[in-house]
């Protein structure tokens, strides 16, 4: 049992060690590693205290920590795909705002010789 809570304990340590790699490598904005880095840290403290897990499932009512943390991680994991949902679809409008933008500018470098022809005949 033991090993299990080193195990996991290290396995936190080394997510939020290449967290802090990715972040200092810009490859991974603050607002994500923040979230990451605070749900590691959050796991690291039940890997630390487990009794903390018991205690918390009691609160709550559930008969085992186990089933609170699957629970739990369900719960985060939901979170995070409703948020990655909202800024791909911000990234789409954005996308195709400036697809529309970069048609007009087409077709005003297109039209301008004409009208400069036009205007010479005249």
């Amino acid at each position: 049992m033991k090993n299990g809570y080193i195990f996991a304990i290290s396995l936190c340590l080394l997510v939020v060690a290449l967290l802090f790699f990715l972040l200092r490598t810009r490859r991974i904005k603050e607002k994500y590693a923040g979230m990451w880095i605070a749900l590691a840290l959050a796991v690291i403290s039940l890997g630390i205290f487990p009794r903390v897990a018991y205690w918390l499932a009691s609160m709550v009512g559930v008969q085992t920590p186990v089933n609170l943390l699957f629970a739990l991680a369900f719960v985060v994991l939901l979170a995070v795909c409703i948020q990655l949902s909202s800024e791909l679809t911000n990234l789409e409008e954005e996308t195709r705002t400036l697809a529309e933008e970069i048609a007009l500018l087409r077709l005003e470098v297109h039209e301008s010789p004409r009208q400069a022809t036009r205007k010479s005949s005249d």
